[in-house]
């Protein structure tokens, strides 16, 4: 039995290994929580917004303080792991497919 308990254990394991969200290196400070608290109260309170029709990310980043640093930030520090996940996947795809990457690659 114990070892049914532990497989389940490293499943979950896998799965936060593979979280973006949890690799994210996260500072401690006051000031950083308080300023993730603001962002995520503005953003919603955006969504929680009746009037708003359509979400708008880029008035969301344009108009919350400190978002767009945020989010760029999220993004590059998460570049590894897509660059990883594209490597593996390279394996599974046809000649057609890598030909087209390639010359996408080319045209760049």
């Amino acid at each position: 039995m114990p070892r049914k308990a532990a497989s389940a254990n490293s499943g979950e394991e896998t799965k936060k290994d593979n979280d973006p969200l949890l690799n994210i290196p996260i500072k401690r400070s006051e000031d950083e929580i308080g300023k993730l608290n603001r962002m995520l109260a503005s953003v919603l309170n955006y969504l929680s917004d009746d009037e708003v029709e359509e979400i708008d990310i880029e008035y969301l980043l344009a108009n919350t303080e400190g978002l767009r640093e945020w989010w760029d930030q999220y993004r590059e520090n998460n570049k590894k792991q897509i660059e990883e996940e594209i490597k593996k996947s390279l394996g599974s795809l046809s000649l057609e497919e890598l030909e087209s990457i390639r010359e996408q690659i080319k045209s760049k």
